[in-house]
């Protein structure tokens, strides 16, 4: 078995995964997913009461399910009961309160959307080492990236805009000098901690693509705190809501980003566990 773990976000809700190499799929925790459907405060107990009744209305379900050891929230590996997608949708389907639908309709979409499609592509770029050190930091390193992320997709990818682009009231670095600001950012030093994350917060407000820049920038920032301070960020350890404001303050002050970013260092920059979670959970913030 890979020991190479995801987590999907449903309504702010985990859902832990872990691939299974030989068999080339995914399994997914069930507790995760009946603590979804049940709405119920102590899931453990209510699959633990539906597995001991489908084990007598439904055995060839019970037959299916496995266990494997995932990740929990106190960082420690238990084995969990686990089932492949085509098992999760016949649960889901057959669920005794008829709540599946919107998850269904989330789980049959969430893998071949574009965030599911290109953060397969993330962890790839990440497992594979594909840009190399001496372009990390730089704007050729950033274009890598989205490039790969995104080829299939657009025909913009990896390219620079030409158009100027604004988000709610901001309006990002003006397209017909960006040549010149991109310039000037890959210059800037990188060599400590408040060095790379203002150079984080300048590409994030010149805004280079015409589209997903803040997963690309993530990974940029990643890369250099991996090269540079021989660190990464645990984006798990970052809330959501409390991150995309700070970005939003970086514009006039990078005060708040830089407390939440340096409260989530690691130097756990080899763990394939720890760059699997944090970009799922870096994904996640774009989720809406």
């Amino acid at each position: 078995m890979s020991n190479k773990y995801s987590i999907r976000f449903y309504k702010d809700q985990e859902v832990r995964a872990i691939w299974d190499e030989e068999n080339s799929k995914w399994w997914f925790s069930v507790v995760d997913i009946v603590w979804i459907l049940s709405g119920s405060d102590r899931p453990r107990k209510y699959w633990s009461d539906l597995k001991t009744k489908l084990k007598f209305e439904w055995s060839e379900l019970s037959e299916k399910i496995g266990q494997l050891k995932m990740m929990a929230s106190d960082g420690k590996n238990y084995l969990t009961d686990v089932l492949d997608s085509d098992w999760i949708i016949l649960l889901a389907k057959n669920f005794p309160n008829n709540n599946g639908s919107d998850f269904l309709d989330w789980f049959l979409y969430s893998e071949n959307s574009i965030d599911g499609q290109s953060r397969k592509k993330a962890y790839a770029l990440f497992e594979n080492n594909m840009i190399q050190d001496e372009d990390i930091g730089t704007v050729k390193s950033l274009k890598q990236i989205h490039a790969y992320l995104f080829w299939w997709l657009y025909d913009f990818a990896g390219k620079i805009r030409q158009k100027n682009i604004s988000k709610w009231w901001f309006r990002f670095a003006t397209a017909e000098f960006l040549d010149e600001t991109l310039n000037k950012i890959e210059s800037m030093p990188e060599t400590t901690f408040d060095e790379i994350v203002d150079k984080y917060v300048e590409m994030n407000i010149a805004h280079p693509f015409m589209e997903w820049n803040w997963r690309t920038t993530r990974i940029w920032l990643d890369l250099i705190f991996k090269k540079e301070l021989k660190k990464c960020v645990d984006w798990s350890k970052i809330n959501k809501n409390d991150y995309l404001q700070a970005m939003v303050e970086s514009v006039w002050d990078s005060t708040r980003i830089k407390k939440l970013i340096k409260g989530a260092l690691t130097d756990k920059i080899d763990d394939r566990d720890m760059f699997m979670k944090w970009i799922d959970y870096s994904y996640y913030y774009e989720e809406q």
